[in-house]
């Protein structure tokens, strides 16, 4: 079964949750080439969600595009760290759960108040798009992104170089008007301009706000597009602790976060920073009670 059909002919789609702060546990967090110096590593927190019931994953390929690192002060292989991340997700999902390919921002600003043009970040992401798609993804994930127009950048170019389905997910920082990113982008900009773009699934995840308060993105989008809506929110704001950051929200009241956003029309759900495995087995146990009749 492709994605988008399983997606329509399931009420509840499981995914993920962090990778990022799950390798930061590990001391690797930093380390770009994970997919190469730590493969093993990686492969346990993919089997972990797996374990906790979630039916796609997301590759270990976040921030893996050219611009972002710039920033490495050593020559990275582009094309290997994408490819092995993909493969190293395939080889724990098998055939029976869908690898969805990672794609973020650039960490660096479109004009006017940077020095790229929209043309520039197409190229980069269809740089990217194409070692995912060649890897084998069974569709792409543009996710975390808070300037709208970049992450059309990013829509753009996956649908350039493939016909895979793409969701493209925002970070809202504020409920202001609705919803609004630190970059002004309000959630009717969102809803709009990703429609007419032909984004596959629209959602939100990170950002400021908690699960519940994202159910309140939800219930716009529900209300004002006919696409399914996915949420990964964090497991709360992040603090710090020491020299940690930590995200400390519990199990329970996370779940009840997602089971709002579910209730207000979310059809995929998982977690972003700060979630673990034991959020999404909570959160899978609850679903399962819910929409599919099975008991903790």
């Amino acid at each position: 079964m492709k994605f988008l059909e399983y997606i329509y002919n399931n009420s509840v789609t499981l995914l993920d949750g962090a990778m990022g702060t799950e390798l930061k546990k590990r001391d690797i967090m930093g380390d770009f080439e994970n997919n190469i110096n730590h493969k093993d590593i990686v492969k346990e927190v993919h089997k972990s969600y797996i374990k906790a019931g979630s039916k796609a994953i997301i590759t270990n390929t976040f921030s893996l595009n050219r611009l972002y690192l710039n920033k490495s002060s050593k020559k990275i292989d582009l094309e290997k760290i994408n490819k092995e991340g993909v493969k190293i997700a395939k080889e724990v999902a098998q055939n029976d759960v869908f690898v969805l390919g990672d794609i973020s921002s650039t960490g660096k600003l479109l004009k006017p108040y940077g020095e790229y043009d929209k043309s520039e970040f197409i190229k980069v992401f269809e740089e990217k798009a194409t070692y995912l798609k060649e890897s084998g993804v069974d569709a792409f994930i543009i996710e975390t992104m808070v300037d709208l127009k970049e992450a059309i950048s990013g829509l753009k170019a996956c649908k350039n170089v493939s016909d895979l389905p793409v969701i493209v997910s925002i970070s809202f920082d504020t409920l202001k008007d609705g919803g609004r990113t630190v970059m002004g982008n309000s959630v009717y900009q969102t809803i709009e301009l990703l429609n007419q773009e032909k984004a596959d699934i629209i959602g939100a995840n990170c950002g400021s706000l908690s699960p519940l308060q994202l159910s309140e993105i939800v219930k716009v989008f529900k209300d004002n597009i006919d696409l399914p809506i996915m949420v990964k929110p964090n497991a709360g704001l992040p603090k710090l602790q020491g020299d940690q950051t930590i995200y400390d929200m519990g199990l329970e009241e996370f779940t009840e976060g997602i089971m709002a956003c579910i209730d207000q029309g979310a059809s995929l759900v998982g977690g972003c920073c700060g979630t673990t495995p034991e959020h999404i087995d909570f959160l899978n146990k609850r679903i399962n009670n819910k929409y599919y009749n099975k008991e903790e």
